[in-house]
């Protein structure tokens, strides 16, 4: 991966109205916007209001382009295999629906995962699919534990996040992938709390299918996603979505087309072009400040509450698994109600999230050590 000269982050952090109004620690939750991207989503509405859709601002073309390629950069994977969705949900539904699984298959799927990858899983159940679930482990060696127990000769596809939204623990990805592929199982992968944090390589990892959405690490906005299939999947997959963006040279409806695009099929009629022109601005800084940088930088502000929470006597559960890297700082104190904890810090102008009745923070680059510091005198007191 790229790497970049060590960003301004004091200047990064101006970029962020937020900050003058409150300390955002659930950026694996959503994430707010900064000052270039109101200017970028600003500037092309200007265009649109003066000219409609002949505005030569933000050209859809261009966009999606520059979209895809630093995407594909970051993944390692090549941009005709990106397609721009709404949501997680969405990408996983569509995969779901694709795969060929016939009646006495399984699944296999994450105890306690986030909905958005057990969900669309579901309807299998009446077409004579069973769904499983690999037990939660304290450490990712526990878990590759569990999930190689998990496997029975009925297995066909393995459904997991990069990390678990409720502990902050990365999942070990390329032992899994590579565990896998050696018993010819499909992996498919939720990267909501993985990419942008975590070096998420699908090529290398032996993932097939990959969705994730915008508004996480990679500071995007609400109900923008990215869906992931590698190419020489595409065609073994049952495509039941055909729309007007579906299809080549898509800007000429008569006479309908048959052939299809590539992974974009899946872009299947008009987009919300302002949502693609935010996710670019978030992109491009990101880029710019390197995602190695960021990814460091998030590593470091996470690294530094953690050691001010443990002074304070908390108990984190990252100290199950101390040589995985993560910026997602679960914790709890004894003899405190962590709901009571979420609720004050929430009136004190912090936001984080209450989750398997611990606390979750998650810091991105745009924070400072001082709001870190202000986070625990609060907790403390």
């Amino acid at each position: 991966m790229k790497t970049n000269p060590s960003p301004d982050w004091t200047k990064l952090q101006h970029l962020y109205p937020v900050n003058r109004e409150m300390i955002w620690l659930n950026n694996c939750g959503t994430t707010p916007a900064n000052t270039d991207t109101l200017h970028a989503v600003n500037e092309y509405l200007q265009g649109y209001a003066a000219k409609g859709g002949s505005t030569e601002v933000r050209k859809y073309p261009t966009v999606k382009k520059v979209i895809r390629t630093i995407l594909a950069e970051l993944l390692g994977v090549e941009a005709e295999e990106l397609s721009l969705i709404h949501h997680t949900n969405e990408g996983i539904g569509f995969i779901s629906l694709g795969l060929k699984l016939k009646v006495g298959d399984r699944i296999l799927l994450l105890e306690n995962e986030y909905p958005s990858n057990i969900y669309p899983w579901e309807h299998w159940k009446e077409k004579g699919v069973s769904i499983s679930f690999v037990p939660m482990a304290e450490t990712p060696d526990g878990f590759l534990e569990n999930l190689k127990s998990s496997i029975t000769p009925d297995v066909k596809v393995v459904s997991l996040s990069a990390v678990h939204w409720c502990t902050g623990m990365p999942f070990p990805l390329e032992e899994i992938g590579s565990f896998l592929a050696e018993k010819g199982i499909e992996f498919v992968l939720d990267g909501a709390q993985g990419v942008g944090l975590l070096p998420v390589r699908p090529r290398e990892m032996g993932i097939s299918y990959m969705a994730f959405p915008a508004w996480k690490w990679l500071l995007g906005p609400l109900g923008l996603g990215v869906l992931y299939i590698a190419k020489e999947k595409l065609e073994g997959l049952n495509f039941p979505f055909k729309g007007t963006g579906s299809v080549v040279n898509d800007e000429v409806y008569l006479p309908y087309r048959e052939e299809l695009k590539g992974t974009d099929r899946y872009e299947i009629s008009t987009v919300n072009f302002i949502d693609w022109v935010y996710f670019q601005s978030t992109l491009e800084m990101l880029h710019k400040v390197g995602f190695h940088n960021s990814m460091e930088r998030i590593y470091e502000l996470a690294d530094y509450l953690s050691d001010k929470l443990r002074d304070a006597g908390w108990k984190l559960a990252s100290d199950h698994f101390p040589d995985f890297k993560t910026g997602i700082v679960v914790a709890e104190k004894e003899g405190l109600s962590m709901e009571n904890v979420v609720s004050n810090l929430k009136k004190n102008g912090v936001m984080c999230a209450l989750r398997l009745g611990r606390v979750r923070f998650s810091p991105h680059i745009y924070l400072a050590k001082e709001q870190l510091d202000r986070v625990v005198d609060l907790v403390s007191r």
